[in-house]
């Protein structure tokens, strides 16, 4: 008898804990013997901004595609403001849904994560503070890194300044020793053919009439990329919307937009203004040897955009 009531006593527990920390499951759509087959599946989420109600609803529309996904890559403007409390929220974002989380999660970093919008120009010391916030947060020695996931190369790059005198509060500085990294992370285990993946929040426009300058050295590694028509580089930032078009293939190598959680600025009839819209936005992606398929989704609506296969030559 004593047995039973301590076993009734710990179900109670943990039914209460679950309570507590919000924590609940998802019916999925996809059962585990229909979890797609792949040698590698993530997905990429851009522009959070700290809203976390829809952050919530893009893990649970993602959970529903695939429980067992490989990783979630997280592109950049997580928060809003890089200060204590943001990461805080989104933190415990993440903790309460971990269960439908991947156990990989890959948070790079932003030009929001260097904004106090009680600051108006970042000292370097406060470069610095909002560096080590971040770094704290992700989990990463620098704000570039990289990992491997089933054998294929993931490389995030970071920008090194943001809204200071020395840098504005859009654009990415990528340092010499960066780029230099990065020429060693790309040929690290180098296979012809075989796909790698590489994210940087701003994308890589050095002419202002094509939009938002990225950064100041956008040409330099938009070279360094090139001797690879494996890369596949995930950029965000422009909150632009996500449709067939954000996948372009093969220039050489293949560039995305990531679409945007927070909000995404739609484009309306001729002569009629811009706007922001409520949306929810993001990719997910499939791979099978040298075969990515890259598949735009409106995690608010639970409907797919579009789907471009990307076929990597010589693997």
């Amino acid at each position: 008898m004593k047995k039973i009531r301590l076993l009734l006593f710990a179900v109670i527990v943990s039914g209460l804990l679950l309570f507590d920390h919000q924590l609940t499951i998802p019916e999925s759509s996809v059962t585990l013997s229909q979890v797609p087959s792949s040698d590698l599946s993530f997905a990429v989420l851009g522009d959070i901004h700290s809203n976390n109600n829809s952050l919530k609803k893009a893990i649970r529309d993602l959970y529903s595609i695939n429980p067992a996904m490989n990783a979630l890559i997280l592109n950049g403007d997580i928060v809003d403001q890089g200060i204590k409390r943001q990461y805080d929220a989104i933190k415990k974002t993440l903790y309460i849904n971990r269960l439908l989380l991947p156990k990989t999660i890959i948070k790079n970093i932003g030009n929001h994560e260097f904004f106090n919008y009680n600051i108006e120009i970042n000292s370097p010391e406060d470069v610095k503070i909002f560096i080590n916030r971040y770094l704290e947060f992700a989990e990463r020695e620098k704000v570039y890194h990289d990992t491997w996931i089933n054998g294929y190369h993931f490389i995030s790059l970071g920008s090194e300044d943001g809204n200071s005198l020395t840098l504005d509060s859009i654009r990415a500085f990528i340092s010499e020793a960066q780029k230099e990294w990065l020429k060693e992370k790309l040929a690290e285990n180098y296979t012809i053919g075989k796909p790698m993946f590489v994210f940087l929040h701003q994308p890589l426009n050095s002419n202002p009439s094509s939009g938002w300058v990225g950064s100041d050295q956008s040409e330099e590694i938009r070279k360094i990329l090139s001797q690879y028509p494996e890369i596949i580089l995930f950029n965000s930032h422009t909150h632009a919307d996500l449709t067939e078009k954000s996948v372009v293939i093969h220039q050489p190598y293949t560039k995305v937009h990531t679409g945007a959680v927070h909000y995404t600025i739609v484009q309306h009839a001729q002569g009629q203004n811009r706007t922001r819209e409520a949306l929810i936005k993001g990719l997910y992606i499939e791979v099978n040897g040298n075969t990515v398929v890259i598949k735009g989704r409106d995690l608010k609506e639970r409907s797919w955009i579009f789907s471009t296969i990307i076929p990597i030559p010589g693997y």
